[in-house]
């Protein structure tokens, strides 16, 4: 959901890719993540994809949606640890909390957190904008 409301933005320079730590190539997004997001007539990527080190590679900025991912990647890519931050810490430093995971609730969940992450992605936005100025 995050990888569409921020791709839905066309931020000029900013290109976004989604990835999972735990996730299995080629899995069907979730039917109310789908929802939601067909909903606001966003683009979205189908399928789930794992993190490749070619995504690594390719990204200045990753953002992870809890502690425990960004605690994850932090160790297993300790040469890339300045460039990977938790959403919430990244749009608004001290804090650590995490992105709400609806995974398994109902439509009601999920629909919490796309609303959480239509407010953090327009923050990132503009902490992004401000930063290409």
């Amino acid at each position: 959901m995050a990888e569409a409301i921020l791709r839905s933005k066309a931020i000029d320079g900013v290109s976004v890719r989604s990835a999972g730590i735990h996730a299995v190539d080629g899995q069907a997004i979730s039917k109310h993540a789908k929802t939601l997001i067909l909903e606001a007539d966003m683009p979205y990527t189908p399928v789930s994809r794992a993190l490749t080190e070619q995504d690594v590679e390719w990204a200045d900025l990753i953002l992870t949606m809890t502690v425990g991912h960004k605690m994850t990647l932090t160790y297993a890519l300790p040469e890339v640890t300045e460039k990977i931050y938790t959403l919430k810490e990244f749009v608004g430093p001290n804090s650590n909390e995490d992105v709400l995971d609806p995974f398994g609730g109902n439509l009601h969940t999920y629909r919490k957190t796309f609303e959480e992450l239509r407010q953090l992605m327009q923050k990132l936005e503009l902490k992004v904008v401000e930063g290409q100025a």
